[in-house]
């Protein structure tokens, strides 16, 4: 049940007595229908309450009511940047019994209303730490540093010790070590993995390097936790009722754990098996695994498991990732998240009452304080190791408060020990202001201190024009879909590797998280024979390091796998462009056509990573947009061309528009680069207005002066069209579009120009700017490539 009124408790070291609910059986479900009702009260035959009399009609409601509850109060409390745990909690302090003074509101008025309540939440709790144990990727234990095993470890075990030597200190009591004892202490001080990655999530610092740290730490810790209460309990257990009793529940335990790991995950590892490589794995299959959890904790009841680690285990025992683990994720996550959770959170609030702390008893007074010190003494451990090992000091005390959040886990442990009068309503009243208080100030806190975009602030800005000819090239090209390998081939090919002047590549592997709770960042191992799990990664790597042998010594390529959330995905971009000091970065477009013009594919989280890059610029960047190709898929084992690659070409025509401004400044650079190659014919096309008006933004002397180099150069074919307005632009690029495979323009974003007058209502990517937009449009033949360079 959610929670009751009736019972008694006494607090201290006295006798708590039982809780007595009645309940009405059978139960009424199903209303006759809100017209019947409605029509029956405007008879004065049955009041508005009779609704509430049935558990169906009346379990939506108090659905209905928690959810606009909830969101009227975090719409104030968002602003404080207070997470939605808070709003969630404080709606059903609300809907509890303390503001209505120990009295019952209407939507939990009777007995049963409650336990139908508390009974959904409890099960989307159970879904909760299912998905947990999905989501967690346990073999991350073991390829963490020893720094990081040393935090997770320590920052456990010392508020452990803390803890019960504090509780040992103010006990009077002959038998210390109890059960109740041992699961508060390591309930104040263990790391929850789901609270601390849901914190991460919601400040967006997942795959920063505090975040990373802190989720292998969390990891570590949770294990830690499980590990050490379980042995607590047993050994507790000896103390109070017999080691015989330890023995059997050891025996239980190891049955348990014998089927979950040795009969159910080998079940599971079939499944996946049987699912081709990319395919979804079949609903079914699905289904059986939902089933085995549903029955997993009543296999637990009978083995004498500990009933919230029966779910646990069996999602740490699904493969995490894709197909079963995403799929899982996928399909339960929006409901657990999105109903169930808010819910059970919202009952967890619905027990609380300040008013039992009028007559608080010994133990809670005793238990607060070693709580207290439990927390600083965690604070101060998570605080100082990262700190000897050379992380800054904000960082550190950052990194402290991530592992001093409290949140849903400790929220729900305490509820189900209040649930069966482990411990008193005087001592929930004061551990839920401890977490609440902890849960509230730790978001702001981190967020004030930490600002992984601090770091880009020291990063020496660099830029195609900054890069002297004979220079090295340093490049990042980025990979979505198999098909981008190619079109990137091609443009490294266009610009004119040598010994003299090599590129310095890195490839970057961007993959969405999916099923799993920890980004990844995965940096590729020439000699390793095993290059990844992921068949398709290794063929993406094997793609380039032939791209590397072909032009040995002019070309070295670094190969990197991230795997992580969409939105997060620019983190993991600029981290790896300050690391590798890069001057240009390729990104694809996210719209892919067919040779007849038709979209192939068109990815929208590809769309808004390009916009967030395009608008705060690590480097130099360049959106690739592909020609249409007759070719669609790529044998990156064989290393398949396009239809238009360089290297089976006589002449590669490419065409440079230019119009003036800093973006048109990066691309001529890189395609002056490109006209290096005997094989690469380049035409720097300039248009201007006919009547000679240019804005005076202080960038016309460069324009000169570029201008003025390309006509010197022998080697670049020089135009300059003048037009009157965007519509004779149009004409022009449409009668010259097939003699070019590859166009180079600048981005000029939202930039206003005679050249360009009355093309900006039609367009559809602004993102892309006008020129470059054109330009890719299936109107125009589609046959050629297009590069969109924007400045740093």
């Amino acid at each position: 049940m959610a929670y009751s009124n009736s019972g008694s408790y006494t607090t201290g070291n006295s006798t708590k007595s039982e809780a007595q609910v009645c309940l009405k059986f059978p139960p009424k479900v199903s209303s006759p229908g809100l017209m019947a009702l409605w029509s029956a009260i405007g008879q004065n035959k049955v009041k508005l309450g009779k609704l509430m009399e049935y558990s169906g009609p009346r379990l939506q409601i108090q659905m209905v009511v928690t959810f606009v509850l909830t969101q009227a109060i975090h719409s104030v409390l968002k602003h404080l940047r207070l997470p939605m745990f808070i709003s969630q909690i404080l709606a059903g302090m609300i809907l509890g019994p303390m503001v209505f003074n120990g009295k019952r509101s209407l939507i939990t008025s009777t007995d049963q209303s409650v336990a139908v309540l508390g009974t959904v939440g409890a099960i989307g709790y159970m879904f909760f730490l299912f998905l947990s144990g999905v989501k967690m990727d346990v073999g991350m234990t073991f390829r963490s540093g020893k720094k990081v095993i040393c935090i997770g470890v320590l920052t456990v075990v010392v508020p452990l010790m803390a803890s019960l030597i504090t509780a040992k200190s103010l006990s009077q009591e002959s038998q210390f070590f109890t059960n109740k004892r041992v699961f508060l202490a390591v309930t104040y001080s263990a790391t929850s993995f789901p609270v601390i990655h849901c914190l991460l999530s919601e400040l967006k610092l997942l795959n920063s390097e505090l975040g990373r740290l802190g989720l292998s730490a969390a990891l570590i810790g949770e294990i830690v936790a499980l590990f050490l209460l379980t042995i607590c309990q047993w050994v507790t257990d000896g103390l109070e009722n017999g080691w015989k009793v330890v023995v059997s529940n050891f025996g239980f335990f190891t049955v348990y754990f014998v089927i979950v790991v040795f009969w159910f995950r080998p079940v599971m590892k079939w499944m996946v098996r049987k699912t081709p490589e990319g395919g979804q794995i079949k609903n079914s299959y699905l289904y059986i695994v939902i089933g085995a959890f549903l029955v997993s904790h009543k296999l637990a009841e009978l083995l004498k498991v500990y009933i919230v680690f029966a779910p646990f285990l069996v999602g740490l025992a699904v493969p995490d990732g894709p197909p079963l683990g995403s799929a899982l994720v996928e399909k339960l996550e929006p409901i657990v998240e999105g109903l169930f959770m808010p819910l059970f959170v919202t009952t967890c609030g619905m027990r609380i009452d300040f008013s039992y702390l009028k007559n608080y008893g010994s133990f809670a007074k005793d238990q607060v304080i070693s709580a207290v010190v439990t927390n600083f003494v965690k604070f101060g451990v998570s605080f100082l190791l990262p700190f000897l090992w050379n992380i800054p000091i904000r960082d550190s005390l950052a990194f402290a408060f991530i592992m001093l959040n409290k949140g849903i886990v400790e929220m729900a442990a305490y509820s189900f020990m209040n649930d069966n009068l482990v411990i008193s309503q005087d001592m929930f009243a004061f551990v839920t202001i401890i977490v609440i208080l902890i849960a509230s100030i730790v978001p702001i806190l981190v967020k004030t201190l930490y600002d992984p975009s601090s770091k880009y602030a020291r990063y020496l800005k660099k830029s195609i024009m900054d890069c002297k000819l004979n220079d090295e090239l340093r490049i990042i090209g980025c990979i979505h879909v198999p098909a981008n390998v190619n079109s990137i081939i091609d443009i490294l090919n266009a610009s004119c590797p040598t010994r003299q002047s090599p590129i310095a590549l890195s490839v970057l592997h961007l993959i969405k998280l999916s099923g799993r709770a920890t980004p990844l960042f995965i940096a590729h191992e020439k000699q390793s024979k095993s290059l990844s799990h992921n068949s398709y990664t290794e063929n993406v790597v094997l793609a380039f390091n032939r791209f590397e042998r072909d032009n040995w010594g002019a070309v070295s390529v670094k190969s990197f796998t991230a795997v992580s959330p969409p939105n997060l995905m620019y983190e993991d971009i600029c981290n790896l462009v300050m690391d590798q000091f890069t001057s240009f970065l390729i990104l694809p477009f996210h719209r892919r056509r067919h040779v007849d013009g038709s979209i192939e594919s068109e990815d929208q989280t590809v769309r808004r990573l390009n916009f967030n890059i395009l608008q705060k610029p690590p480097c130099s960047v360049g959106i690739l947009v592909e020609g249409q190709r007759h070719v669609k898929c790529i044998n990156t084992r064989d290393h398949i061309h396009d239809q238009y690659p360089l290297a089976n070409s006589s002449t590669y025509t490419i065409a440079m528009i230019f119009m003036g401004g800093k973006d048109d400044w990066e691309a001529l650079a890189l395609a002056k680069r490109m006209s290096r190659d005997k094989s690469v014919k380049l035409t720097v096309i300039q248009f201007k207005a006919v009547d000679g008006f240019q804005d005076d933004d202080g960038d016309r002397m460069m324009d000169k002066q570029l201008v003025r180099n390309v006509k010197e150069n022998t080697s670049i074919t020089y135009i300059e069209k003048e037009v009157k307005d965007g519509p004779e632009t149009l004409t022009y690029l449409r009668s010259i579009v097939d003699d070019y495979k590859l166009f180079i323009v600048g981005r000029r974003y939202k930039r206003e120009d005679p050249q360009t007058v009355g093309l900006h209502e039609w367009s559809e990517f602004q993102d892309i700017g006008i020129i470059g937009e054109l330009l890719s449009s299936p109107d125009f033949g589609g046959k050629h490539s297009v590069l969109i360079v924007r400045h740093q």
